[in-house]
């Protein structure tokens, strides 16, 4: 098996540093690059869990800043759900320090050096730095495999009725990206509330013996809160949806849409308009997950992060 080249794009974020550890534990994929944006909460708390969440891995990843504020405005954070510290107080060692620079010039680095369709791109948050690198060298595309992310909403949203939190946080750059041309996957809300964790999953897991990472992992599901969306019952897991796609589309169904984005100043501004059954009769822009096996990817998450230092 051949891994696969890997820039992940995030704003850790609870469910990203479980994305991250799913991904650093994984042999498809070979992680090259981090990037960082704020966005669950603020750029120097989004880096600082990126650093320790790597760090803890023991992985020698390059982990380098970008954007603090979507194309047009602030970010809002979300600290209701992640905590004022971004990984529900849960306390990680200090990781390694960021490399130079900025991430949209490293993403486009990356990319130069990259074999033609040879890179996966996985955005986990509002996806500024990867509109910026795009936008300003459209042509490192060619490098590129498949563009997968956790946006969007095909029903209602998670910030605002009509809006999921990370298309909402930046819904011009989300844009940009479904405008490119690029083989775009997307977990949408619909999707990753069939990852779905409930207190008794969380203790079944705790069974199972892991190192500190899988410890960490643990510690900041029980931080998390229970979402009223759901009647309490437990908390969906977005993030590590993306991740999973990229290393075993067999996981989900899936089918091709058009995506489109509502960038008017009004109360649905940041909604996905996704056209399932082709009632617009544009061309599909995104292959979109729809179902998942739950079980298994479960069973995936805790056999790759128990596997961790």
């Amino acid at each position: 098996m051949t891994a696969k080249p890997t820039i992940i794009d995030c704003d850790p974020g609870t469910d990203d540093a479980i994305a991250l550890f799913l991904a650093l534990s994984s042999p498809e994929l070979d992680v090259r690059l981090v990037t960082v944006a704020g966005g669950n909460v603020g750029l120097d708390r989004t880096t600082a869990n990126a650093r320790a969440v790597v760090g803890l891995t023991g992985r020698a990843v390059p982990i380098v800043a970008g954007a603090n504020r979507s194309l047009l405005a602030d970010f809002r954070a979300e600290t209701a759900v992640h905590g004022d510290d971004g990984i529900g107080g849960v306390v990680l060692p200090e990781g390694p320090p960021l490399a130079p620079g900025i991430a949209a010039d490293a993403i486009r680095e990356e990319l130069r050096r990259a074999a033609p369709g040879s890179v996966t791109v996985i955005g986990l948050g509002p996806v500024t730095n990867l509109a910026l690198a795009f936008a300003t060298e459209p042509a490192l595309l060619d490098r590129v495999a498949e563009i997968v992310l956790m946006s969007g909403a095909w029903t209602e949203g998670n910030i605002t009725p009509a809006a999921e939190f990370n298309a909402w946080n930046d819904p011009e750059a989300l844009a940009m990206l479904l405008n490119l041309g690029a083989r775009v996957a997307i977990a949408t809300l619909d999707l990753t509330a069939q990852a779905f964790v409930t207190p008794a999953l969380i203790e079944a897991m705790a069974r199972r013996e892991g190192g500190a990472c899988w410890r960490a992992a643990l510690a900041i599901f029980r931080a998390l809160p229970t979402s009223k969306r759901f009647g309490h019952r437990g908390f969906p897991l977005h993030d590590p949806c993306a991740i999973a796609w990229a290393i075993d589309p067999g996981l989900f169904g899936a089918k091709s849409a058009h995506c489109a984005m509502d960038l008017a100043s009004g109360p649905s501004r940041g909604r996905t308009v996704i056209d399932r059954w082709e009632r617009l009769k544009l061309p599909a822009n995104v292959t979109l997950m729809e179902t998942l096996d739950a079980g298994r990817f479960f069973a995936m998450l805790e056999d790759r992060v128990a596997s961790l230092p």
